[in-house]
């Protein structure tokens, strides 16, 4: 795990040394254990890293094999068995490190290596014969890759830091995008809140050479979550599920480092320290808790420490704890905005607490993302599409929900200041965008939940991996997430929606007549969804948690707004010298703020998010 970021002269000119040290410096968080640079003419490639696998010289980076200089950032898990078969078609190898395993492998197969790839990964390989600059991104987005052309200039970096310590950058906040943020709290397209630096999406990859003019991209995977033709019975899927698991847990705990696990007191997380601890005993685990004695209503259930205690318990892991309380989010908000670059996907500060916990102790750290987005874990969502009679008013249903922080009417009160500058964007052109990747075989309840199940998986499960990639890796942290093992997603896939959220067709029919009343109430029952998965993964955790009901990992940051916490919203917000009021219109702002401070509405995501802009500005104040 490391930081890569490089630059490529397209009209020829050498790469500058100097300023391929200032790109490369700026990535030393990620990478604290060595740094590398590589430069053929018009071409450098910047390396910081962060030994996991061979932790001698011989694994050091950017690392070149004849022709052929590579950059990378990720963990292959199947590199023992590629080794073994590019050794039998005549490679030889000089280290253990699952880098050269990538560099034979895209000797050998070209970009279809990607297809073959099991892990995380952003990658950038030079061809010194052909002139060629190949960059490329895991399937499902867990590493990320930025990369920009301003004018002759072509710019990659794991952050986009490192692309505006370039002196072609042009630094200007894309108000686009931050439309687009303040409707989804996310970005669905690749955009970023700087103009002209874009994110290479998950499953794709980018060449470009001196001369071609702009990168070609393309897309190797993608997400699709389909009914299968021919359905086994309940016991074989569920036989088949535990070997997957169990397996991509193994797979993911190779490593040359010690490697702990997050325990949230969830099943997913459960699940993964039990079978990790059983191949490490003495696991070190990581809980962050909160104080809720200002907490109100459904938040006093947020703090999980009690049940992640007791999982500790059970599998004798040596268990540390993080509590936060009220005012530590504003003395972590600059640094964590620092790393973030760009907020996404809800209050993200207790991931950068426990990360910072976990990184004084280990160098990996297991994560459970993904087991709802994979197998069904948010049902009071799917009812949204479950019951609708055709595509289009699923996308009405799915898009009003996906709108979480401004609706289209309170975006243009809000961006009144800017507005003829983005009113030609449409929110639900953008989501529409997305699902267009997708087709449904019949307007069926299963096949909606399916295309909710890929809408998801592409955009709040990527959203959720670039979070926890940044602030883990502010540490010098390696997350890694077992559910996304790729024989495991193609299992998920494939597996019937029944497997997934129970008694579907008959709850659905509980009142034909009212859609949305008695359906809606059923597909809140949290323990509804995950229906396998929970049967499967019981038999590591016991009934006591397989059976609890679902709970997000969330600060209880609604009672502190109105509590302890509400001089830091109204002096951030309420201040005449906001810096967001250049872009804002203040009196929209402060009705919507104070909706929350006075009680009428919980707009908890929209305070966040607005004291997250806020601090951006101020962070990166000369993006104007």
């Amino acid at each position: 795990m490391c930081g890569i970021t490089g630059l490529l002269n397209l009209d020829g000119a050498p790469a500058p040394a100097d300023i391929l040290d200032r790109m490369t410096d700026l990535l030393a968080h990620r990478g604290p254990d060595g740094r590398g640079v590589f430069r053929d003419g018009p071409l450098g490639l910047g390396h910081r890293r962060l030994a996991i696998i061979d932790l001698s010289p011989a694994g050091a980076q950017p690392m070149r094999r004849g022709d052929l200089t590579i950059s990378y950032n990720g963990e292959l898990y199947n590199f023992q068995e590629l080794r073994a078969e590019l050794e039998s078609r005549g490679h030889a190898f000089t280290s253990r490190s699952d880098t050269e395993v990538v560099l034979a492998a895209y000797a050998h197969w070209g970009p279809d290596c990607l297809r073959r790839f099991n892990g995380m990964f952003a990658l950038a390989v030079w061809d010194a014969k052909e002139r060629t600059l190949f960059l490329a991104r895991d399937r499902y987005g867990v590493k990320p890759l930025y990369y920009a052309c301003f004018g002759e200039r072509f710019l990659f970096g794991s952050e986009w830091k490192a692309i505006l310590a370039h002196p072609a950058a042009q630094r200007r906040l894309d108000l686009e995008a931050l439309a687009e943020y303040f409707v989804f709290q996310n970005l669905f397209t690749d955009r970023t809140l700087v103009q002209g630096v874009r994110l290479l999406p998950p499953g794709h990859h980018l060449t470009i050479a001196p001369g071609q003019g702009e990168p070609r991209i393309q897309r190797y995977w993608n997400f699709d979550f389909l009914e299968p033709a021919h359905p086994r019975s309940p016991e074989e899927y569920a036989e088949e599920m535990d070997a997957l698991f169990s397996q991509a847990v193994r797979r993911q705990m190779v490593s040359d480092v010690d490697v702990g696990s997050y325990l949230s007191g969830g099943i997913d997380s459960g699940s993964i320290t039990c079978l990790a601890a059983q191949e490490r005993p003495g696991l070190r685990t990581f809980t962050c808790g909160f104080d809720l004695h200002s907490a109100t209503g459904l938040e006093m259930g947020f703090d999980e420490r009690v049940r992640a205690e007791h999982m500790s318990y059970l599998f004798r892991t040596e268990h540390y704890e993080v509590v936060l309380k009220a005012g530590d989010m504003e003395r972590v908000m600059p640094s964590l905005v620092w790393h973030l670059e760009e907020p996404r996907v809800g209050q993200c500060y207790p991931n950068y607490y426990v990360a910072r916990l976990a990184s004084r102790f280990v160098k990996v750290a297991l994560s459970g993302a993904g087991g709802d987005e994979l197998f069904g874990g948010y049902p009071w969502r799917y009812w949204r599409g479950a019951s609708c009679a055709d595509l289009p008013s699923f996308i009405d249903n799915y898009f009003a929900f996906w709108q979480r922080l401004l609706d289209e009417d309170q975006l243009r009160r809000v961006f009144a200041p800017v507005w003829d500058r983005v009113r030609h964007q449409k929110p639900r052109d953008i989501f529409v965008k997305v699902i267009n990747g997708w087709e449904i075989p019949a307007c069926a309840p299963e096949h909606f939940i399916n295309l909710s199940l890929s809408f998801e998986a592409k955009t709040f499960l990527h959203g959720l991996l670039m979070v926890e990639d940044k602030l883990s890796m502010a540490h010098g942290l390696e997350t890694r997430v077992p559910f996304l093992d790729n024989d495991l997603v193609d299992f998920a896939m494939r597996l019937p929606v029944r497997l997934k959220v129970r008694d579907l067709r008959q709850n659905l029919r509980l009142n034909e007549n009212e859609p949305g009343s008695k359906t809606q109430r059923y597909f809140q029952r949290t323990g509804d969804g995950k229906v396998l998965l929970r049967q499967v993964l019981g038999r590591f955790v016991g009934e006591d948690i397989h059976t609890a009901p679902k709970q997000g990992f969330a600060a209880p940051d609604a009672s502190w707004f109105r509590g302890e916490s509400m001089d830091y919203v109204r002096s951030t917000l309420f201040n005449g010298r906001a810096r967001i009021y250049q872009i804002l219109d203040r009196d929209a702002v402060r009705g919507l703020v104070t909706d929350h401070l006075e009680g009428r509405i919980n707009r908890r995501l929209l305070i966040w998010s607005l004291l997250n802009v806020e601090q951006w500005l101020h962070t990166f104040g000369d993006v104007a």
